[in-house]
Parts: C-alpha cells; sequence; structure tokens
C-alpha cells in the first residue's frame, strides 16, 4: 500500500476556511476519483511558531495508482485550491510505501 502525503503550511488568517475547505469539498473529491482507499486530514503539533501546518494523506493500493492519480486528476484538483487559496499557503508531497 501507498501513503501519499500532502504537508502545507497554512497562513493562520486562514486556517479554519482552508481545513473546512478540505475536509468538505477537496477530500470529497479526491476520493470520488476512485484510487484511493482512505483519506485523513492532519494536523502538526509540533510545527514552527505561528505556523499551521496539516497533512493530507490519501491511501492507495500501488504507485501505479498514484502514478495515474497524479496524471490525470491532480493538476485541477491543486489548480482548484490555488484559486481558491491563493498565495495563503505552500505545499509538499511525499510518497510512502506502507511497510506493515
Amino acid at each position: 500500500m501507498i501513503l501519499y502525503n500532502i504537508t502545507s503550511s497554512i497562513d493562520p488568517d486562514i486556517a479554519d476556511e482552508w481545513v473546512a475547505y478540505m475536509r468538505d469539498v477537496h477530500l470529497p473529491e479526491v476520493m470520488a476519483t476512485g484510487f484511493f482507499v482512505k483519506s485523513q486530514l492532519c494536523r502538526l503539533l509540533n510545527e514552527e511558531e505561528g505556523g499551521v501546518t496539516y497533512a493530507a494523506q490519501f491511501y492507495c493500493l500501488d504507485l501505479d495508482q498514484l502514478e495515474d492519480y497524479q496524471n490525470l486528476f491532480d493538476p485541477g484538483l491543486s489548480a482548484n485550491l490555488t484559486t481558491r487559496f491563493p498565495g495563503q499557503y505552500v505545499s509538499f508531497s511525499t510518497m510512502l510505501e506502507i511497510v506493515e
């Protein structure tokens, strides 16, 4: 199984709005693509002073599925976030193989 993790540092002024959008819109849209079996949104507890950081996590069965998602859907769904919150967050992604 593969964990696709997107860590985002959010402008504190819009953090609540961003979380609501992720919970109510973005995560359901990503799950509706059919490439993932589970998602969750986590808040980092050991963040830098003044920062608000979240990790959106998506689980898929294999790397091929993740690559298909990234090619077919990620550009459009990421653009929706950028349009909704321009310049108010920065993100980076990691792909992890679940060993146990």
